[in-house]
């Protein structure tokens, strides 16, 4: 070191080791390169301030003049400048002629002596690269080296402008290229005149150290900025000087003097005062969620990977502010145990709390953008306090603030551009329209800022709403359509506008216009978000609205939009939902719409509580998180979901592989999910962040199920195969810890007993399985395939393949879900429970939630349904076939029908009164006109009469070969017509036993209607139409009319016309008299490989007037038969309608969907 240098430091010594404090200016002097960690240790052992300050200076009087000049740079970035200014006149002059690397990155001994002299900062203690930026700045800096100019960095506080800074110039070929002449860095910030003098004389006196150009310090501004000027172009010409924070534009007109200037601020307008060609560089407010990871790693002097998790919510919490990532992770240096307290802090917005070292120039993260706030004229600032109400992540449409402060477009654009001037708020251009955002710091500043006038605030946006609108009123096309669908009640809610609130939640024009664009699961949020306002009013209305919306969330949620109108009329007639419904029906009615009621609907319980589609394919598996508040899906689409138990609101969407995902589950303390799929491979993920964990590759075939232990100290996860093998694989392992072997075909699910000491196993062998887990043996097998063999299932059709299982909590209860049942067995007895039913396909995945009350099951019709078990419990599991006749008397509706375990009902539609009948091996049946006989089919080909009266029984001596499909008495009750899967229509005069055989279809006929005058429609699998005599049984016409099966036929009542359903999913009407065809009914509407009746159209009538047709398929549909549009739609709770039975009038209709329900809906009038 220099001898002037050390005796200034000799001279000061005492006044310094009483006022310094060493930790923060030691991390200065070590990310310079002049102090040593183990030199930093000792120092920090002293047991006093003053004895650590002794020995640091100790230290440095036997360095070098590096040191010194660290040392000094050091106190005047750390706020000691009376301090700094006492070492001042020691500076030691340092050649740079050696210029030759002793560093990595650019950052020679050449560049340390420049950036050291211009009083360049040194780069923080932790410090990570931002190279984009970097080089964007170096770039735009290139361009000043042979002109005078300006490039500013601007971003909002914190956003690390500083830093970039000093950054662009510390690099060796750079300075050397570009500003040979070296790089002053002057610290502005706010100042009032007399300050920015000071900080002209301040240069000026650094940049004339010989004093060449004067004996005194320049005595006013416009002196100064002359001064400057000639002290640049003479005596440092190709020399960059830094302007770090300016504020105001009238400052930068003293430096407006011909040189090379790069400047940071939070307003990008500041050069608008000044000459020159202008180049800016914006900063971005988010380091990026690696970025603040490492930063927070090296802080703590951990490795990313073993970063707690609360290190990922604290960079989503600040969305990677870099100052906020530093300050806690410089916190957390010193107080390790901290991690939950600084992550608190920041979630209740404790801002003055979280204080940073004295590197920055405000005590507190809320100072530093209070300050930026206080810069705003004064006629704006009241505007920027009514952004307290936006929320995070909102980009808002420039309508919307058009709204609440009633101004044109323009006059708000211009306002909202000086506050993104000014870095206090963002702007996204999307096209011509504007959007405008906060950071999520400046959202937590203005609430904690404005607590007090926010209820205020939100109510001024309110009425201002009410005064441009009526909600229903808002139309898509409008620019801020979006924002008051999501936001409205959010506002109302904070408003305490509680009566508006509920006017708004509880209006069906509201739920129709909000869920036909955002879909059900938002406003499912805001009914469980604002319950405590709305059952205020009337706890029962929410209940009603909730269940609604969650149990037709699957239909809310598609294309074409459902009528919900129509939904709502299927809602119990005590629901408020209901009585809104019937009232618009009514009204639209008179207007000449179609409506339905659905009039047994009280004999119906709904066993589901909550209805989603997530995916866009089968929906293969789902899960509870272990705390229940998350469910977890995936599927055909490839995708992991991760969605609210409540609401349905989507949390997570990872793309997890690259073939379709078979099953998903989390682990018992909720951090990690694993999937495994058609690609052999199993994976595990971060269920917070979507972060991939491990990878197992060791099944040879697809993998079908995963499943962790409950015991979260022991953490281990099963998987089932194709391979027929199940595993045990514990994630501190790459391996696999068991094998389990014993099925003899696929293993489709597993599932661990809630002690963790058995494990069951589905198959495709048709068996359930328990293991040991310790030993890995088999301890118990049961056969499932055995409940078959007594069902209604065709027995051709008995391939049972158990999909999937569920312990109940108590370990007592397991349920099995096989084809479209799911059973609850007793572990003890064996004994089937319970079942039910409610999806439309395959269920793929059976789970409960940890407290049992309610389970999960998914399946092939892209639904996510969740149940309750105790009402599931006390379901009656009988069902109705659906082989149906009925029989339309007056003011009644009689149905007979034939239920799962072969008895025949004879229901009263209106009343629900049933009388149960015979028990036989019925295949269809039918009642007589006058109620007198039923008659029915057997699957051994049987036809058979009863006389209600006295219980005889009447049998055809000829019958059918094969199976009867149906059967129908004429009008006078004296013939029975039956058809066969043997391709042959009987005419049996049951009274004089004549016989009439109808034989022309080449395979099965589907079904017949009578006509008038002895007359026979019929359709066969050969796709050909007939109209038979069934007097004389010839064919009096024969249409070819599709090239697949024939489901359905009908002929208008005109006789003009007939109308035929394939499984082409196409309805077609003919011409009676020349075969034309006149209208195509049911064009292909592809949406999510569904078409326009969700399946096959199976069976179809026309009214009296031949005006209308009705249809039946995977729901019901009603047509306009002149124009061929649909007039209205009911969609059954189940699918795969048979058969559509009409009154003669056209107001009554009768069907049984595959759940087994029975629907009398009559036309509403």
């Amino acid at each position: 070191m220099d001898a002037k240098a050390r005796n200034c430091l000799l001279q000061y010594r005492e006044a310094l080791e009483k006022d310094i404090k060493t930790s923060y200016i030691m991390d200065r002097m070590i990310n310079d390169g002049v102090l040593t960690i183990s030199e930093e240790e000792k120092v920090k052992n002293e047991p006093t301030q003053q004895q650590r300050a002794a020995l640091l200076i100790k230290t440095i009087l036997k360095k070098d003049n590096y040191s010194y000049i660290s040392f000094y740079n050091a106190l005047i970035h750390e706020g000691y400048k009376d301090l700094a200014a006492l070492l001042h006149s020691g500076i030691p002059v340092i050649s740079s002629s050696n210029g030759g690397k002793d560093s990595v990155g650019g950052i020679t001994s050449h560049v340390k002596t420049v950036l050291c002299e211009g009083g360049v900062p040194q780069r923080p203690v932790v410090f990570v690269t931002r190279k984009k930026l970097v080089n964007a700045i170096r770039q735009n800096l290139f361009k000043l080296s042979d002109e005078p100019g300006w490039v500013v960095i601007y971003g909002m506080a914190g956003c690390g402008k500083s830093v970039l800074a000093a950054e662009a110039v510390r690099d060796h070929f750079f300075l050397d290229g570009c500003f040979p002449g070296g790089v002053h860095w002057v610290s502005v910030g706010k100042q009032d005149k007399a300050g920015l003098l000071m900080k002209l004389q301040n240069l000026c006196t650094r940049l004339d150290q010989d004093e060449n150009f004067s004996q005194r310090p320049p005595l006013n501004i416009e002196e100064a900025k002359d001064r400057l000027r000639l002290l640049m172009l003479r005596k440092h010409p190709r020399s960059l000087l830094i302007l770090d924070d300016i504020w105001d534009s009238w400052i930068l007109k003293a430096f407006d003097n011909q040189c090379q200037i790069l400047l940071t601020t939070r307003d990008k307008s500041v050069t608008d005062s000044v000459m020159g060609p202008k180049y800016i560089v914006a900063v971005e407010s988010d380091l990026g969620k690696e970025k603040g990871l490492e930063i927070l790693s090296l802080f703590v002097n951990m490795k990313k990977a073993d970063l707690p998790e609360q290190a990922h919510s604290i960079i989503k919490e600040c969305k990677g502010s870099p100052l906020v990532v530093s300050l806690i992770g410089a916190l957390l240096r010193d107080f390790p145990n901290r991690w939950d307290y600084y992550l608190r802090q920041l979630q209740n917005k404790q801002f003055k709390r979280i204080r940073k070292s004295s590197f920055y120039d405000y005590e507190a993260l809320d100072e530093a953008m209070s300050i930026s706030v206080e810069m705003l004229r004064e006629d704006i600032k009241d505007y920027y306090t009514d952004l307290s109400i936006l929320q995070k992540d909102v980009k808002v449409p420039t309508k919307v603030l058009c709204i609440l402060w009633d101004m044109e477009t323009e006059e708000v654009e211009d306002i909202l551009q000086e506050f993104v001037n000014k870095s206090l708020l963002f702007c996204d251009r999307n096209g011509k329209s504007f959007r405008y955002y906060l950071h999520d710091l400046q959202v937590d500043f203005l609430i904690e800022k404005n607590r007090n006038q926010l209820q205020d605030l939100h109510k001024k946006i309110v009425t201002q709403f009410q005064k441009h609108y009526q909600p229903h009123t808002l139309s898509p096309d409008q620019e801020d359509c979006m924002y008051w669908y999501n936001f409205l009640a959010y506002h109302m809610a904070s408003a305490s506008m509680h009566k508006e609130l509920c006017a708004l939640m509880f209006s069906l024009d509201w739920i129709k216009a909000k869920t036909e664009l955002v879909g059900p699961a938002h406003l499912i949020h805001e009914f469980v978000e604002y319950r405590h306002i709305l059952d205020e009013k009337d706890c029962a209305v929410c209940e009603n609205f909730q269940e609604f919306l969650s149990l037709n969330g699957h239909l809310l949620g598609r294309q074409p939009f459902p009528n919900i109108v129509q939904l709502g009329l299927c809602e119990p007639e005590t629901s408020e939902v209901y009585q809104q419904a019937k009232l618009q029906a009514k009204q639209e009615v008179d207007h000449g719409m179609l409506y339905l009621e659905w009039i047994n609907k009280k004999n119906i319980k709904n066993l589901s509580r909550l209805v989603v589609r997530p995916h866009t394919d089968a929906v293969y598996h789902a899960c509870f998180s272990e705390d229940g508040q998350r469910i977890a899906s995936c599927g055909v689409d490839k995708t992991l979901q991760v969605f609210k138990a409540e609401t349905g609101e989507k949390l997570l969407e990872i793309k997890a592989h690259e073939d379709e995902v078979l099953c998903c589950a989390f682990s018992t303390d909720d951090r990690f999910i694993a999937t495994c799929s058609v690609d052999k491979k199993v994976k595990i993920w971060n269920s917070m962040t979507g972060g991939l964990v491990h990878v197992y590759d060791e099944h040879s075939e697809q993998v079908n199920c995963c499943h962790f232990t409950n015991n979260s100290h022991y953490l281990l996860l099963a998987t089932a195969s194709s391979d027929c093998f199940l595993k045990l694989w514990d994630l501190n392992q790459k391996e696999c810890r068991n094998t389990m072997f014993g099925h003899t075909n696929s293993v489709n699910h597993c599932r661990f007993s809630p002690d963790d000491k058995l494990l069951a196993s589905c198959s495709a062998d048709g068996t359930l399985k328990l293991w040991d887990v310790k030993s890995a043996n088999e301890r118990k097998s049961i056969n499932v395939k055995q409940f078959f063999l007594n069902s209604e299932e065709p027995q051709e059709d008995m391939e049972v393949i158990v999909k999937c299982c569920s312990w109940s909590a108590d370990g007592t209860r397991i349920m099995v879900a096989a084809k479209n049942k799911i059973f609850l067995w007793n572990m003890d007895s064996c004994l089937k429970v319970a079942d039910c039913r409610g999806h439309l396909s395959w269920v793929h995945c059976v789970m409960f939630s940890p407290d049992g009350s309610s389970f999960l099951t998914s399946s092939d019709d892209q639904t996510i349904r969740l149940w309750e078990t105790k009402k599931v419990c006390k379901n009656s599991a009988i069902v109705l076939k659906q082989e149906i006749d009925v029989v339309f008397q007056e003011n009644e509706v009689m149905v007979l029908a034939v239920d799962n375990i072969k008895r025949l009902q004879l229901i009263n539609g209106k009343t629900g009164q049933i009388d149960y009948l015979i028990e036989a091996q019925v295949s269809c049946c039918c009642l007589s006109p006058h109620l007198q006989y039923i008659a029915f089919g057997g699957e051994d080909g049987a036809v058979e009469i009863l006389e209600l009266l006295n219980n005889r029984i009447f049998q055809s001596r000829i019958g059918h070969k094969k199976t009867v499909r149906h059967i129908q008495f004429t009008d006078d009750g004296k013939t029975l017509i039956s058809s066969s899967d043997d391709s042959s229509i009987q005419v049996w005069n049951w009274q004089s036993e004549e016989y009439v055989f109808l034989q022309a279809h080449q395979e099965t006929v589907k079904d017949f209607k009578l006509l008038k005058n002895s007359k026979l429609l019929s359709w066969s699998f050969d796709g050909t139409v007939k109209i038979w005599s069934i007097i004389t049984g010839r064919i009096e016409k024969d249409f070819v009319c599709h090239q697949d099966t024939v489901l359905s036929c009908d002929i208008s009542p005109d006789a003009t016309k007939f109308s035929s359903t394939s499984a082409d999913k196409t309805a077609k009407i003919w011409n009676v008299s020349n075969g034309e065809l006149l209208h195509l009914c049911a064009p292909i509407l592809v949406e999510e490989g569904a078409a326009t009746h969700g399946g096959w159209v199976t069976d179809l009538c026309f009214s009296p007037d031949s005006k209308m047709l009705v249809s039946a398929g995977g729901y019901l549909k009603w047509w306009n038969v002149v124009t061929g549009e649909s007039s209205q739609t009911f969609y059954t709770n189940g699918t795969c309608l048979k058969k559509i039975h009409v009154s003669s009038d056209f107001k009554t209709y009768v069907t049984v969907d595959n759940l087994g329900i029975l629907y009398i809906l009559q036309m509403l009038e």
